[in-house]
């Protein structure tokens, strides 16, 4: 059975604004009055209706997650795995309950769903068009972006230096003498792997080496399958031209690409170096371990969650983008050609 206020009222011999004054916290009620109220609501087991409490304080305490992709689906093994934790852990510290889910990079059904539910802020990651969040702006609704690369001024953004990255990689293959590189691009429409991309090309040829165009291979998708596909698609290729290292803008690339060379009976990496990107628990767990640059997931986490909710309090806080220092990780995947 649902009790209501006027049931714990009546139990306690109180009136219902004194019941609403000890549950909500606001207001004054005696001591004496409170430990009755606080009696009554154990004896009757009450639990307090959210919808209510929202229309009175106006907050739902739920934060929506919405994780934006091409393929509109939650790898268990990528990024956002560590992410999501942090961000589940943070927003419990923080007394709100969270909504995850993913959507295409076009949609808008996840924003329509989280908006329904009268969330009081959202998290939105990854790629997404720049339609949606002109259409979550539409309803003011706090958000925080997380390496989203979108341009609105207005909205509080976080992202990787994903070119500081790609320059980090450029290095560390240049200086063990590579010179001879394959690059595998996650996707040509997103341009978190471009920037990798263009932070990596640009900081070869300031070194005085060069990538050859043909030598750029673009991936279907960011998947571990891909990455052993593409790798089957051109083996001609790098058979025929003998690259010492491969960078790859996804670790899960990286690793479906390093599997296709160890059927092929390619040693890694004393035949071919490999490098990817992101940082995931399986490239250390991978074998040979790989070579890659890490971000720091779950601060990014735990800030979106911190800034989020200063924004839904209406703190101080003013729309800026926040840039998150990536570091190389060096692994059994690289060494001297």
């Amino acid at each position: 059975m649902g009790y209501t206020i006027r049931d714990i009222a009546s139990r306690a011999g109180v009136s219902k604004s004194t019941v609403s004054r000890v549950i909500t916290g606001k207001g004054f009620a005696s001591q004496e009055a409170r430990e009755k109220v606080l009696k009554a609501i154990e004896e009757l087991k009450y639990k307090p209706n959210g919808l209510a409490r929202a229309m009175v304080s106006q907050k739902t305490n739920n934060i929506g997650v919405i994780i934006y992709r091409h393929q509109s689906s939650l790898r268990s093994d990528s990024i956002d795995e560590t992410m999501i934790d942090s961000i589940l852990k943070k927003a419990k510290d923080l007394r709100y309950s969270v909504f995850v889910t993913t959507d295409g990079e076009e949609s808008l059904n996840a924003a329509d769903f989280m908006l329904e539910k009268r969330v009081d802020g959202l998290i939105l990651i990854s790629s997404f068009r720049q339609k949606v969040i002109d259409y979550i702006d539409q309803f003011h609704v706090p958000c925080v972006v997380i390496n989203g690369m979108i341009e609105k001024n207005n909205v509080f953004q976080m992202v990787i230096h994903d070119a500081k990255g790609g320059r980090y990689v450029a290095d560390h293959l240049y200086q063990l003498g590579h010179r001879k590189i394959f690059v595998i691009i996650g996707s040509a429409e997103d341009k978190t792997h471009r920037m990798r991309f263009q932070g990596f090309s640009d900081r070869i040829h300031e070194l005085g080496g060069h990538i050859e165009p043909e030598n750029v291979w673009y991936s279907h998708s960011t998947s571990f399958d891909e990455g052993y596909q593409l790798l089957a698609r051109i083996w001609d290729q790098l058979v025929r031209k003998k690259p010492t290292a491969i960078f790859a803008t996804d670790e899960l690339l990286a690793m479906g690409a390093m599997k296709f060379l160890l059927e092929k009976g390619v040693q890694i990496p004393k035949d071919i170096a490999v490098v990817g990107f992101d940082g995931t628990d399986r490239s250390k767990m991978f074998h040979p371990s790989l070579t890659t640059v890490q971000v720091d997931k779950a601060k990014m986490g735990e800030d979106a969650v911190y800034h989020l909710d200063q924004l839904i309090n209406k703190k101080d806080v003013k729309p800026t983008k926040i840039e998150y220092e990536p570091t190389l990780v060096v692994r059994e995947s690289t060494n001297r050609p």
